[in-house]
This record gives C-alpha cells, structure tokens and sequence, in this order.
C-alpha cells in the first residue's frame, strides 16, 4: 500500500479511536456515583484480558522469548497506559466534569513533543511548536475558566489536577511505544493489558473489603461492556499500529480531536453546559491542530522523529 494511502488511512482510524475514548470519559463521568474509579478500571482491564486471551494464547507463546527478552519497556508501557492513566482518568472524572476532563487532554500533544524532545532528540519544526502553544492556551483557557485571575493564583481543582496527572502519563506511554519489542500487535496488546489488570487489582480488593459493592443495573453493565471492548480492545489495536504508521508526535496531535468530539457528546448525553471559555478553548485547540498540521507539511516526510512501522497493523 502507498506510503500515502496508509498514512491517511491510519489518521481516518485514528479519529474513530478518539470518538470510542471520548466515550470513556462520558461513561467515568456517568457512573462516578455507581462505581469506586478503580473498581471500574480493574472491571475494564480484566474484562478485556480475559475477551483477548483466546485470541491471544497462540501469538503470545510465538512471541513470548521476546516479551521475556524485553520485560522492561513492555512492563513500563503496561503500567503506564494501560494501568496509571486510566486510574486517574477515573478518579478525576469523580472530581471534574466530562467535558473539563475531556478538553484538557487536548494538552497531550504539548506533552508528546516535550517527551520526545527531552528522551529521543526529536526536533518539531516551528509551526507545530506555535500550534503546541496555542492548545496549551486552549487547555489554560478551560482550566482557568477563561479567569486570568485564576491563572495568578493558580487554581486547579483537585479533579482537574488528576486529569492533568493522566495527560502527562499518556504521553509518556505516546512516546515509549517505540521501545515496544518487534511483536504482533495482539501479542503487545494482550500482556499490557494483562499488566494493567493486575495493577488495578490489589485497589479493586481494597473496595471489596472497604464495603464497596457492586450492584449490577442495566446502567452499569452497559459501562462495564462499553469500556472492555470499545476504547479498550478496539482502540488500543487501532492506536498502537497508528502509532508506528505516523509517529508518535502525529499520532498524539490526533488526541486534540478527542476533547472536541466529546464536550459536545457530554453536552448531549451528560446535559452538561458548555461556557463560553469552552468555546474559546475549542477554538484556540483547533487553531493549534491547524498550525501543526501545516508544520508537519511544510517540515516534509523525511520520517524524522518516527517510529519505523513494525509491519502493516491495520
């Protein structure tokens, strides 16, 4: 397939994968009063494992001297992306609304060229570093609901801060996905996933013993089943092999979409109110999506900073 053709591909995926993980939110943020946010991180890792493991046996015994061979960076990206994020995703979202927890991802990006700055040496070409700017002032324009006052002091509230916290530990994961051994994707899936319920589990039995119970109600079922398979096994299949088509830094510019398609499904799902420091948060986002997009062009295909695909994914 033409370099072209799977680079537009992979990016028309990607905008599936940012619809499917602004739902996540909308669901954290649904069921907060229903469900402990690790219970349902350990419910959402161990459901997807245990849907994958079929799928999984035979290419994790061909790839499994390898996995061994580079426990490291695969135990790292397991704990990061899979167990680390989503748990403070799910406890921010008990703190901050949808739509807050959603816009302020958008500075995922800002935090992938930082990453890949400060761990591989990779240059942005100025235009994206302008676009960079302005989402952050697009996240700061949310953050400090459109106050500068709030920016002289600042204030964070404590879920915003937990948002923040899973920004900065999924660029992380954005970026290391390069050191992921040379696997099949299902293979790689598979044990972060694996990593990441295990990480929830030991929270998961301390709600079970603080009294926390679950009480199964089409609501919470149906969060249950929506987070297992949708922004978990489909998303992160489609992510990951993204990731190693267009790089790291593309693929993480992908993320500023997410917040935009989901304050208007919080808006609509949630009733939540979009303020007019949303709307302008929106814009400066966008603005930064623009300018990126036009650097990534004007900087040319000369692939630097990416990750050399591992094979074709998707």
């Amino acid at each position: 397939m033409p370099a072209d053709r799977r680079q537009l591909r992979a990016f028309a995926l990607l905008a599936l994968v940012m619809v499917l993980w602004a739902g996540n939110s909308i669901i954290g943020r649904a069921v907060r009063h229903d469900v402990q946010p690790m219970t349902l991180a350990f419910v959402r890792w161990a459901g997807a494992s245990l849907l994958l493991l079929p799928f999984a046996l035979r290419p994790l015994r061909r790839d499994w001297s390898a996995i061994v061979k580079a426990w490291k960076p695969v135990l790292v990206l397991g704990l990061l992306g899979v167990g680390a994020f989503n748990a403070l995703l799910y406890s921010g979202l008990r703190y901050t609304t949808a739509t807050n927890g959603l816009l302020l991802q958008a500075a995922i990006p800002a935090a992938v060229v930082l990453f890949d700055r400060l761990f591989f040496a990779v240059k942005s070409p100025p235009l994206q570093n302008l676009g960079v700017l302005c989402s952050i002032a697009g996240v700061a324009t949310v953050v400090f609901e459109g106050d500068p006052s709030r920016a002289l002091r600042l204030h964070f509230g404590f879920g915003d801060l937990l948002i923040l916290a899973s920004v900065i530990v999924w660029a992380l994961y954005t970026v290391l996905l390069r050191l992921r051994p040379a696997i099949a994707p299902t293979s790689f899936v598979a044990v972060t996933f694996f990593i990441g319920a295990l990480a929830m589990a030991p929270f998961f039995i301390n709600d079970i013993a603080s009294g926390e119970r679950i009480v199964f109600t089409p609501k919470v079922i149906g969060a249950f089943a929506y987070v297992a398979v949708l922004p978990s096994i489909v998303s992160y299949f489609i992510f990951n092999a993204a990731t190693q088509t267009v790089g790291p830094a593309r693929a993480g510019l992908a993320i500023t979409l997410m917040p935009i398609f989901g304050a208007f499904l919080s808006a609509a799902l949630l009733g939540e109110k979009l303020h007019v420091y949303h709307f302008a948060g929106m814009a400066m986002i966008l603005l930064g999506i623009a300018l990126s997009l036009v650097g990534k062009h004007e900087h040319g295909s000369s692939g630097a900073g990416r990750a050399a695909p591992l094979e074709d994914p998707l």
